[in-house]
């Protein structure tokens, strides 16, 4: 009796053993939530020719809101590189938006020369397209050149096309190509009406919503306030004095000075806003109408607002980096930052959305003010290259012109040329590159098409690769001194591999993102394959890109 007690016991406990483990060990999933997780709105902010240091050079002069909210609250990725050259408007870009680069988007800059054409080509000039809000050419444009989807492509693909996308910029280019092929709408302004525009790619007549908002010609309003600083000049101690040489000088103007006077363009210059603060005053305040009129956030749809603020890149160019216009320009957007975000705040709601800023290029010292503190620099004249260059050939190949133009950094030859049958072209190239080599500012020059067998130091040689296109490129790529440029004796330009040019910010902000930086490098290419993994859709078709994993996997 007692044995066949122990036994039954045995086998209760064996059983209920059994059972724990089986219900430790079961396969049956946890309760998932009803949706999948994702913000209603994605902005992406991309400051043009913001250079990396800009979010600290200014930093004490932020408000709260702005800039300084992005680097307190949201994550920073503080070592990201452009990957590329040349690091132009239209590259960085389309690159952020499709995790790529010039060799497989095929923008290898803002303009280029087809060889196969024999057509200089502008990066969104589509023939086939008319202006939708304009009589003019200006909105004969769209994103036809740009060989590879965006991650707002994605997007839209991913929501089956219920997702809405907006694109929009001063600049046609800077609108276009963030907004990718399949957007709601891209939008970009006409400085010739004072309108913002778009073409027939998108819609063949402009929203109501944009159509009052041009009725308000807002350039005229900013106008009347002229250009002064927000502080007292002599307080903008992280610039150059206000009157310098290497500073562009208005038209009208007798001296690069503040205070600006602006209201003799009213009603007359519309264009002339892209070159003030204001200009990205005004296109924030679209966005803002945008955000508005299109519902943009409203639903459990994630929608994206790309937006270029255009106005620090034509600031730059005329007055240079270390200029009091610079900054006052930097610390205007920075207020003007802080409003559009209580925007969203009120709107889509904090923590709904998810902000991402960046930069399509930095911009070099100006050489005047480099050398003004002995350190190097100086410009180069690409037209004087080549009027050298075909003296140089002509006098060793005896053949007329061979060389058409130096543009991107890039020596294209004439292959149309009917003498060019006749010649050596892998000597000449060598030719071309010995002769590079010796000219005041190159510091290197390269055959293109054997960039691997080159003695370039690694990140150049894995730049020049990637910017490119074997369909569009030049033959020989040459390499400029550090700060020198392509240029006149004022302003700045960019388009280099050099860090002024090619460090750019990159902070996240808002849904799902913890406060926190990494110092690990990333690269341009590396934002939009991060949206991807954040939203649980595909990276963009030509995407080279990876996660920035710090902020993936926090």
């Amino acid at each position: 009796m007692k044995k066949t007690l122990l036994f039954a016991g045995l086998c209760c406990l064996c059983s209920l053993t059994f059972a724990q483990k089986k219900t430790k060990n079961s396969t049956t999933p946890a309760a998932s939530p009803a949706t999948l997780d994702r913000p209603k709105l994605v902005v992406g902010l991309v400051v043009d020719q913001m250079r990396w240091d800009y979010l600290y050079r200014y930093y004490d002069r932020y408000t709260n809101g702005g800039f300084k909210r992005m680097i307190n609250e949201g994550f920073s990725a503080e070592n990201t590189l452009i990957p590329y050259t040349p690091t132009y408007t239209a590259v960085g870009h389309s690159s952020i938006y499709t995790g790529s680069v010039p060799a497989i988007t095929g923008i290898i800059g803002n303009d280029w020369y087809d060889p196969q054409t024999r057509k200089g080509v502008y990066c969104t000039d589509d023939s086939t397209v008319t202006s939708v809000g304009s009589s003019g050419i200006a909105g004969k444009m769209s994103p036809r050149n740009l060989k590879s989807s965006t991650i707002t492509d994605e997007l839209r693909l991913a929501t089956n096309f219920r997702g809405k996308v907006i694109g929009i910029s001063l600049k046609d280019r800077g609108s276009i190509l963030p907004a990718g092929h399949t957007p709601t709408g891209a939008y970009w302004y006409d400085g010739q009406t004072g309108d913002w525009i778009t073409s027939t790619w998108y819609m063949n007549q402009l929203p109501a919503w944009v159509q009052n908002f041009n009725s308000q010609k807002l350039a005229n309003k900013y106008y009347e306030q002229d250009w002064n600083t927000l502080y007292p000049v002599n307080s903008y101690v992280q610039s150059t004095t206000d009157n310098q040489v290497y500073e562009g000088i208005t038209r009208g103007e007798q001296t690069p000075t503040f205070p600006h006077p602006l209201k003799g363009y009213a009603g007359k210059n519309y264009d002339m806003i892209r070159s003030t603060p204001y200009g990205n005053t005004i296109t924030l305040k679209l966005a803002e109408e945008a955000i508005k009129a299109e519902g943009l956030g409203k639903d459990n749809i994630t929608d994206f607002l790309a937006v270029s603020c255009s106005s620090t890149d034509y600031v730059g160019h005329q007055y240079g980096p270390n200029s009091i216009e610079a900054e006052d320009t930097y610390l205007r957007l920075d207020k003007d930052i802080e409003e559009f975000f209580n925007y969203l705040d009120r709107t889509v709601g904090k923590g709904n959305y998810l902000v991402f800023l960046s930069a399509d290029h930095g911009a070099a010292h100006v050489p005047g003010f480099m050398q003004e503190n002995k350190m190097p620099g100086g410009t180069v004249d690409n037209k004087a290259i080549v009027t050298g260059l075909n003296t140089y050939l002509e006098s060793r190949f005896k053949i007329k012109k061979p060389v058409l133009v130096a543009m991107n950094n890039q020596i294209i030859f004439d292959h149309y040329n009917k003498e060019m049958k006749d010649v050596d072209f892998a000597a000449m190239k060598t030719a071309t590159i010995d002769y590079l080599r010796t000219y005041d500012g190159i510091a290197n020059a390269v055959d293109l098409s054997r960039i691997a067998e080159s003695t370039l130091p690694a990140v150049q040689k894995e730049m020049i690769t990637n910017g490119y296109n074997a369909r569009l490129s030049g033959d020989v790529y040459f390499i400029l001194q550090p700060n020198y440029f392509d240029g006149g004796k004022t302003g700045t330009t960019h388009g280099a591999w050099n860090p002024y040019d090619a460090h750019i910010p990159c902070v996240f902000m808002g849904w799902n993102v913890k406060h926190g930086k990494t110092n690990k490098t990333y690269h341009m290419t590396d934002i939009a394959p991060t949206i991807a993994a954040m939203l649980h859709i595909q990276m963009p078709s030509g995407n080279i890109g990876v996660p920035i994993t710090e902020l993936t996997h926090q």
